[in-house]
């Protein structure tokens, strides 16, 4: 029988207590609320992810799978801790692993931001390279073999790690701070998937409180999770990835639950752009991509709502700071390259949001078991 020796548990102790005191010392993020003229009987918020330590929604995911390899037994205070990342999981992850003095490595595409390489390496993270995007899954591995460390592999463990339940999620923090609200229980919540974790905590938790809250994921292009929704086939491979960082998969992820997921968008990159240079004038603050394919999501779901006649709320997630992008989606040289009509499509975001007027596309869809 393998006995775990009283130091490594001594240790384990120790890291569970470092990462729950760092808990207690930060507040939760906040909601936001933004009024669209072209929405009138709608309420829409922004759960805004962007306040926590290390600047994302990822900040949750990072506690909750380290503190998942602790109680496991995963780790001691020796093991190099790696991670396949597009930027942001990865700098929490470097932030908890420097709290528990812990070795870090991301493996990231070369195209990742400079800005976040910076803040994966300010919190003593290494940032590791792969030209190919579908490299970072083998290459994680390999790292992690080679130098007897632990792959933290967010793309299988993060449906799991997250206690949906309760213990400050982001949906019970959302349910909470909507109490008070003229309509307390949003009609629709709204989040991308990058993992899948997000959403599969949105989805197993308004099921658990019984609430009639539906769950939409807006998908970027150069994503498989759309059509994995509508066909459930496994094996749908992608050669090239999303431009947008930390959304959208080549590959089917284990972590995304489509079943718990009431409706899917694609939403394109012109989109998403046109809905960062709004949303920047909006709330006066720059945010991430994701947030903008978020906010495209957002609108779909408020003109089903007009369509069906029903008023009430929509709360999607703020994801990160769009400081993190001012060499790629807020430059304009790099719109330019990237070949995106952005002028065109924030003229329809306008017209969608201030006066209600839907542009012919995206339109919504639910699986074939809805």
């Amino acid at each position: 029988m393998k006995v775990q020796s009283g130091m490594r548990h001594e240790w384990s102790l120790w890291a569970i207590n470092r990462i729950e005191a760092d808990f207690l010392r930060s507040s939760d993020t906040h909601l936001i609320p933004l009024q669209l003229s072209g929405f009138p009987e709608i309420d829409f918020y922004f759960k805004d992810e962007s306040s926590h330590p290390t600047g994302s929604l990822k900040h949750r995911l990072a506690r909750s799978l380290f503190l998942y390899s602790l109680c496991n037994g995963w780790l001691d205070e020796k093991t190099t801790i790696v991670e396949a990342s597009s930027g942001s999981t990865a700098i929490s992850e470097a932030y908890f692993a420097q709290l528990l003095r812990l070795p870090f490595i991301a493996v990231m595409p070369k195209k990742t931001s400079p800005e976040k390489i910076a803040a994966i390496e300010f919190y003593g993270g290494k940032c590791h390279l792969v030209a190919n995007p579908a490299q970072v899954y083998s290459e994680s591995i390999r790292l992690a073999k080679k130098l007897d460390g632990h792959y933290m592999d967010q793309f299988t463990y993060a449906e799991r790690a997250t206690d949906w339940r309760a213990n400050n999620n982001i949906a019970e923090s959302i349910f909470s701070q909507m109490r008070a609200e003229t309509y307390p229980v949003p009609h629709w919540l709204v989040a991308a998937a990058g993992t899948g974790g997000t959403t599969a905590t949105l989805g197993r938790y308004v099921r658990y409180q019984r609430h009639h809250t539906r769950i939409l994921c807006p998908d970027p292009v150069n994503s498989v999770f759309l059509d994995y929704f509508l066909t459930r086939d496994k094996k749908l491979k992608l050669s090239s990835a999303s431009r947008i960082e930390g959304i959208g998969r080549p590959r089917v992820e284990s972590s995304f639950l489509p079943d718990i997921i009431d409706a899917m968008v694609r939403v394109s990159d012109e989109q998403t752009m046109a809905a960062l240079r709004f949303l920047e004038v909006k709330l006066g603050r720059r945010v991430g991509g994701s947030t903008g394919t978020n906010f495209v999501g957002m609108l779909v779901a408020a003109s089903e709502m007009v369509k069906q006649k029903e008023k009430g709320s929509i709360v999607g997630i703020l994801c990160d700071s769009g400081e993190r992008y001012s060499q790629s989606y807020y430059n304009d040289e790099w719109i330019k390259a990237q070949r995106l009509d952005t002028h065109s499509k924030l003229e329809e975001i306008k017209l969608w949001a201030l006066k209600g007027v839907r542009p012919k596309v995206p339109l919504l869809k639910v699986s074939k078991d809805a």
